[in-house]
């Protein structure tokens, strides 16, 4: 089995060690002992070069831990030494957000009585998913509550104790044998095998920035040290740059972003009547410029590249509240049709267009009075139109 370096030295960046195993296509290496941490426990795994070949992947198996190589190894460098080096960054970055999370889920169970569910560490974000509800307010006082440990700078120690007598452990394991601990100081102790800083110093600042609701618990998205400064310092300049937008200061773009939304929205519901009163003026007139055909019919298709639907309903509305009317239209994008009949007109709008549009492998249907569906393409939507046209007993104008 692999020697785990990193169990007892988080901040060990290079090592030798002596091959052990070579796949065949010499891209998959394991070595006698290893600094690199493998994916596991939430936290993703480390990088660097092994014999300057840069590792792009470690996992751990049944055999021990597979480093994968961005290029094959030279199968003659078998059983000797390589000399290796971890991704420093995206190790320390890892272990800031790592201890982070072991910082936040103490102070999540002490204030609250939360248990951490789940902990995943992204590219980007973390997070850790309660088994419980967490309110906003509740959210601010766990990241002062950690800040005000970070700032302690409390020890983070690594202890090895016997599974049977270890105590007072946040989460039970189900491990037997040696356990690993990781120990923030009188606050807590809990079984894990990631990396980890020496004191929460080291861990930097914590920021919580998004609550989720995931079924029965919430899902916290949380930023430690390096990643929460160069967050902070994204979301200030966004909304520096908002600021210069409104010509005000930073703290008033909230309100006035609020308002300026609050005044389109009332913009876009008169907008909205206007339109509605135009279309319904424009279904009145095409009405009475349209010629009476068979029975005193007046018959209407409309054909449309593109545009909206809902101004063509309201148009079709407008024409059949007359006497003796059909309104057919047709909309090139999305390819779809409405068909509209006056409540004397005899006929069944929602059953002629949905078996019109079925037939042509489209769906739709609706009322008497009103109906509307779409089809697959150009072609089905003319046949539709052709079979409207006919059922409705007129001629296309």
């Amino acid at each position: 089995m692999t020697e785990r370096l990193y169990y007892t030295d988080s901040y060990l960046r290079r090592f030798t060690a002596r091959i052990a195993g070579l796949a065949d296509d010499g891209l998959g290496v394991r070595l006698d002992r290893t600094a690199f941490y493998p994916a596991s426990g939430g936290q993703p795994f480390d990088t660097g070069t092994l014999a300057d070949i840069p590792v792009v992947g470690v996992a751990e198996d049944e055999s021990g831990i597979l480093h994968r190589l961005a290029s094959p190894l030279d199968p003659g460098r078998a059983a000797s030494a390589v000399e290796c080096a971890v991704d420093w960054e995206r190790r320390f970055d890892h272990m800031q957000q790592h201890t982070g999370q072991h910082l936040l889920s103490a102070v999540f169970e002490a204030r609250f009585g939360l248990r951490t569910a789940s902990f995943h560490m992204g590219a980007e974000s973390s997070t850790i998913d309660l088994d419980g509800p967490l309110d906003p307010h509740a959210a601010a006082e766990a990241e002062t509550s950690a800040n005000r440990i970070v700032c302690e700078n409390r020890p983070v120690a690594i202890l090895f104790e016997e599974a049977a007598q270890a105590q007072g452990l946040r989460k039970a394991s189900g491990r037997q044998g040696e356990l690993r601990i990781v120990c923030i100081q009188d606050l807590d102790r809990s079984a894990c095998g990631g990396t980890h800083v020496r004191s929460t110093g080291e861990i930097g600042a914590v920021l919580l920035r998004k609550l989720e609701k995931v079924r029965q618990s919430v899902r916290v998205e949380f930023l430690c040290g390096g990643r929460a400064t160069r967050r902070a310092r994204a979301d200030y300049e966004a909304l520096s740059k908002a600021a210069q937008v409104f010509s005000a200061p930073l703290d008033e773009v909230p309100a006035l972003a609020a308002a300026q939304m609050e005044a389109a929205r009332a913009q876009e519901k008169a907008c909205r009547k206007l339109e509605l009163e135009l279309a319904a003026f424009q279904g009145r007139d095409l009405y009475r410029a349209t010629a009476p055909g068979a029975g005193g019919f007046r018959r209407v298709t409309r054909r449309a590249e593109g545009g909206s639907m809902e101004a063509l309903r309201a148009i079709a509305q407008s024409f059949t509240a007359q006497p003796k009317a059909v309104f057919l239209a047709a909309l090139a994008d999305p390819p779809s049709v409405l068909l509209a009949v006056s409540a004397d007109a005899a006929l069944d709008a929602g059953k002629l267009l949905k078996a019109a549009v079925t037939e042509a492998g489209g769906r739709g249907g609706g009322a008497p009075g009103m109906a509307q569906g779409s089809v697959p393409g150009a072609a089905e939507l003319d046949r539709v139109v052709a079979s409207l046209t006919a059922d409705s007993g007129g001629r296309g104008q």
